[in-house]
């Protein structure tokens, strides 16, 4: 089965552009020209991934990507923007954003972005697609409990909602639960390249997960920062 995409430009050539090369490669792709047709969209289908633009008549692409969030949307989104400001970026991560692409590219590197995304998400476990229910694989620390394969985190039995990206890190955090983690080893290992300059997309991330599964976010108990270099996932019985 195609993976279903949903593209979102303002633009009809980059639509078109962008639409023939992801339907080449095989991905079953529908599109919106403004932001409340997107959001119409992304709440009546199952998307794996959406591609959106940041400039959008009448809702822009961060306001889309916040309503998404809030109705629980948690589809993987690449934003593009025309815009290298680091305020445009951080706060589209604060909002809901996985990933960005920034404008001028070639079609077959947002291809590559997108296979690069949609390749990590399966390898999380994070696809949307149903499946036979059987014996889940079970990660645990303290009161977290994760189950891989169904892109289910729970703390204290209550389940969490996580973007992709933040399901993503949390899993790769108790992986290495213990160890010192640099933000340019977290940006390799859960984004895949370099965000060059870019280190406070994984602090923002950890600030997300701080407030879902921590008890006091002043006093985290599992994600501690060790300063000038990075964070370590601890069990909170070691404290």
């Amino acid at each position: 089965m195609a993976y279903k995409l949903l593209v979102v430009d303002d633009e009809e050539s980059i639509i078109t552009l962008l639409t023939y090369n992801l339907e080449k490669e095989g991905y079953d792709v529908d599109s919106a020209s403004d932001g409340h047709t997107a959001v119409e969209l992304a709440m009546a289908h199952t998307y794996d991934l959406i591609v959106l633009d940041l400039m959008l008549p009448g809702m822009d692409g961060l306001e889309v990507c916040r309503h998404l969030r809030e109705q629980k949307v948690n589809a993987p989104i690449l934003m593009l923007t025309a815009k290298d400001e680091e305020f445009d970026k951080v706060l589209g991560l604060e909002l809901g954003a996985d990933d960005y692409m920034t404008k001028p590219f070639s079609p077959r590197e947002l291809v590559a972005r997108v296979r690069a995304i949609i390749r990590r998400v399966e390898q999380a476990g994070t696809m949307n697609a149903p499946g036979v229910e059987t014996d889940q694989k079970k990660e645990v620390l303290g009161d977290i409990d994760i189950y891989p394969d169904h892109h289910e985190a729970y703390v204290n039995k209550n389940q969490l909602e996580l973007t992709p990206k933040e399901f993503e890190l949390l899993l790769y955090l108790i992986h290495h639960r213990g160890r010192v983690l640099t933000r340019d080893q977290l940006l390799n290992a859960v984004w895949n390249y370099e965000f060059v300059g870019d280190s406070r997309i994984v602090d923002v991330h950890i600030s997300h997960l701080r407030e879902k599964i921590e008890p006091e976010t002043k006093k985290p108990s599992y994600i501690k920062t060790v300063r000038g270099i990075g964070y370590k996932m601890e069990s909170p019985d070691k404290q």
